[in-house]
């Protein structure tokens, strides 16, 4: 297809009416692109009859798609043919040579043959023999047993011949037939008729002795003849029998029975022939396959061993794929009393396989009990289960309980069947052990006493022990809880009072809660005759509502604690950050500052700024986050805050006050915190902005139409390291400018990475506006989403422009 997809777009040259070279080359063009088209149209045509004949061989010789090609190349060189005409010539010699046509052309390796007795006949749409043949010989190449062929028979004759049930019979040594295998008969008749006696009359010793198919098309003329079977044998009015040949003679005959009354057409009979000589390959498969299991004694062993076995049980075959997973499981034997829920018994589920016969169990948990067995060796045992499906569109359901255990390489599994009162009696005992309890009964006339397995169990009981008249039950109760249930016995007894008291047992295992519910069967006048009730196992629950009570009562006083600190750090940290309540002036720049409190938890972090005029009319601006939350973040942060403060304004550098912030927290109580941090200090006869920084992030700055992070100088979190390096940057402020100092919490978002959380900020800032147009509140509102686990701090610095902004503070 490509290289006619590449020959049919070749570009054509232009053509000139007036060129005479140009129609030459056209011509040359359309030429070769029509001899390309025959040479692929005759490859397809060769591809396809080529599957066809592989198709074929490979039923007819039982072999694979690789050894089929093989034979037919090595077959056209013995022949001196071309593979084409040879693989015409099998196809041909699937027909009897009484029907082919005497005078039709010799092989051509451009056609087929073609009988003009027949085909030539068949009606309009009828398919071709050799399209019908190589999709028959395909799908016989898959089936693995006698009984699989007559199913793949019945199904690809039922239309073609109009057949109804098909049937194999094998010559046995001693002379008689046995019935290998059937399709469309059920399996009374199949066991009636599955061995034949050398009778005169049987029409399969007919076929088998003549070699001649034998075909019965007068149902009262050949039932004085023949011994026909069915029952009534009118069932079937028209019958074929034709002899698998297997070299030169046959020992298999295959039968093909029709409810149409008329005569099978010459086309029919053709069909009927061909299918014949290719069962016979796949016959002689199954014979390799039977005879070397009857050499190593192990299939005709296992099948007399459970011949012998009651019971229902099945031997299965892992069926595995390529890569050694299971795909399914084939029948290898079955005892006389297996009976599927299709009612399928013995020998008649030998050969299946479990996921063509039984779809529905894949996936379920039977079928992972059967891997588990075979992967594992131990056993497995499950619980009792509804199958449900549909045979011939009428639902069937059973309950069974099945059993598999490895054997060899496959597995042994047998079942039992559970009838409506099993099934019942099942419930109640799943009710009690589901429910941890057991019922009770006390006749008060007879003095009998009844107790189920399970009361025994939540009694803590050994079953060998006789069971308690009723009112010696509460001397198994703790003293405490005795009298309660000693009152409750004795009102039901003498006054048929029903109770429901829960009371306590001592075990070897510690104290058991349990409950007894109890009520009185009373004659006529009222006077009780007989007590039943349950006993029921609480522990579990009484032990899950105490560990309920006692989280509830932790969680509350933790609560209490936590937001006892939490007002507590509230309170400490509006008394070290005091929020101007608009916009001030520090050393000529309007600065706004905004402290958003997380919304998740009951923490304060430990966010904070600094925003100050220094004694030589500088500005300093400090941004920082410690680690953590609660008391100690906001303690920590109040020491760093103010030292940074301190440093500043007694003359050290940004470098130098970073370095010895970063040994006070080296040194501090806890030496595992840490924070982050940026400094700035600016200078205002200059206009230029000294920073410098402790892994924090990146200030932003807003310029002339342009928003872009500062190039962050050296230095790492306080705290992270005894030898840290801290660098200094520059920045030249400019009328208009805007910087922004912030910490992460107003960039980090859940499920986010931190660039794109920048991204975000820059995009937001560039929206809402530059320079002094951009509110500090609509950027806040825009960037903090609901839920928040951390602080946000924000210190926003403007240079103003010429004219000064009204409203702020000096």
């Amino acid at each position: 297809m490509c290289d006619a997809q590449r020959v049919t777009s070749e570009p054509v040259p232009p053509v000139d009416p007036g060129t005479g070279a140009d129609l030459t080359a056209l011509a040359k063009v359309v030429t070769r692109q029509r001899a390309e088209m025959e040479r692929l149209r005759d490859l397809a045509a060769t591809a396809a009859v080529l599957e066809r004949a592989k198709g074929v061989l490979m039923a007819v010789i039982g072999c694979g798609p690789s050894a089929a090609h093989e034979e037919l190349l090595q077959r056209a060189k013995d022949g001196n043919r071309t593979l084409l005409e040879q693989c015409w010539l099998t196809l041909g010699e699937l027909l009897p040579a009484e029907e082919r046509d005497p005078g039709a052309a010799p092989v051509s390796p451009t056609g087929p043959p073609r009988p003009a007795s027949t085909w030539e006949m068949a009606p309009a749409g009828t398919p071709d023999m050799a399209d019908l043949l190589g999709h028959i010989g395909r799908e016989l190449i898959r089936v693995g047993s006698p009984r699989e062929l007559a199913d793949c028979l019945l199904d690809q004759l039922a239309s073609e011949v109009r057949a109804d049930a098909v049937l194999l019979y094998a010559r046995l040594p001693e002379g008689g037939l046995e019935l290998i295998g059937h399709a469309g008969i059920d399996g009374t008749l199949a066991a009636q008729w599955r061995q034949v006696p050398p009778l005169t009359g049987i029409t399969a010793f007919e076929a088998l002795k003549s070699g001649e198919p034998c075909w019965l098309e007068d149902f009262p003329t050949d039932r004085t003849r023949h011994l026909l079977i069915g029952d009534p044998p009118e069932r079937w009015p028209t019958r074929a029998w034709l002899p698998v040949p297997a070299g030169d003679t046959a020992s298999v005959a295959l039968g093909v029975l029709r409810r149409y009354p008329g005569p099978f057409e010459s086309r029919e009979r053709e069909l009927l022939r061909a299918v014949a000589r290719l069962c016979a390959g796949r016959l002689r498969a199954f014979d390799a396959s039977q005879e070397h299991a009857e050499e190593n004694g192990i299939a005709h062993t296992v099948q007399e061993v459970f011949d012998a076995l009651p019971g229902a049980a099945i031997l299965l075959a892992p069926l595995r794929a390529a890569s050694g997973k299971v795909e399914d499981y084939r029948i290898e034997a079955a005892t006389a009393e297996a009976v599927d829920v299709f009612g399928r018994t013995g020998r008649d589920m030998v050969g299946k396989h479990i996921l063509e016969s039984y779809p529905s169990v894949a996936g379920e948990p039977l079928w992972h009990g059967y891997l588990q067995a075979l992967e594992t060796g131990v056993p497995f045992e499950g619980e009792p289960f509804a199958y449900q499906d549909e045979s011939d569109g009428v639902p069937v359901t059973a309950t069974y309980s099945v059993r598999a255990a490895r054997l060899g390489d496959g597995l042994l599994v047998t079942w039992l069947r559970h009838d409506p009162g099993d099934r019942q009696e099942q419930r109640l005992l799943d009710v009690q052990r589901l429910g941890n309890l057991g019922w009770a009964n006390w006749n008060l006339v007879t003095e009998e006493i009844i107790w189920s397995a399970q009361a025994y169990k939540v009694l803590g009981l050994g079953p060998a022990r006789e069971p308690l008249r009723l009112e010696r039950l509460p001397d198994l109760a703790l003293p405490e809880d005795a009298g309660l249930l000693a009152h409750a016995v004795d009102r039901l007894v003498r006054h048929a009072k029903q109770f429901d008291v829960p009371f306590r047992m001592e075990t070897p295992e510690g104290v058991r809660h349990l409950r007894m519910v109890a009520e009185a069967v009373t004659e006529p006048d009222g006077t009780p005759v007989e007590v039943h009730g349950f006993v029921q196992d609480l522990t579990a629950q009484r032990s899950a509502e105490l560990a309920l009570v006692e989280s509830e009562r932790a969680m509350l006083l933790q609560r209490g604690v936590l937001q006892a600190e939490r007002a507590l750090a509230a309170k400490m940290q509006h008394a070290l950050l005091p929020l101007p309540s608009k916009p001030v002036r520090l050393a000529g720049l309007r600065v706004e500052v905004a402290y958003v409190p997380a919304q998740a938890g009951i923490h304060v972090g430990g966010d904070w700024f600094s925003a100050i005029e220094l004694p030589d009319c500088d500005a300093l601006f400090v941004v920082g986050d410690v680690a953590g939350h609660g008391i100690d973040a906001v303690a920590t942060m109040a020491q760093l805050r103010f030292t940074a403060k301190g440093m500043v304004s007694t003359g050290s550098s940004l470098t130098g006050a970073l370095t010895r912030l970063n040994q006070l927290l080296l040194h501090s109580r806890d030496s595992r915190t840490t924070a982050t941090m940026v400094l700035a200090r600016y200078h205002r006869e200059e206009q230029v902005l000294a920073w410098a920084q402790a892994g924090h992030p990146p200030p932003l700055l807003v310029r002339g139409g342009e928003v872009r992070y500062l190039a962050r100088p050296g230095g790492m979190l306080l705290g992270a390291s005894g030898s840290p390096v801290y660098e200094s940057a520059e920045l030249r402020l400019e009328p208009g400018d805007r910087l922004l100092l912030y910490t992460d919490g107003l960039v980090e978002r859940t499920g986010e990475g931190l660039d794109a959380g920048f991204d975000r900020l820059a995009e937001a800032v560039r929206a809402l506006g530059r320079g002094e147009s951009g509110s500090l509140d609509a950027l806040l509102t825009t960037m903090l989403a609901e839920g928040r686990r951390d602080d946000v701090c924000v210190v926003d610095i403007r240079m103003p422009r010429e004219d000064d902004i009204p409203g702020a503070q000096d």
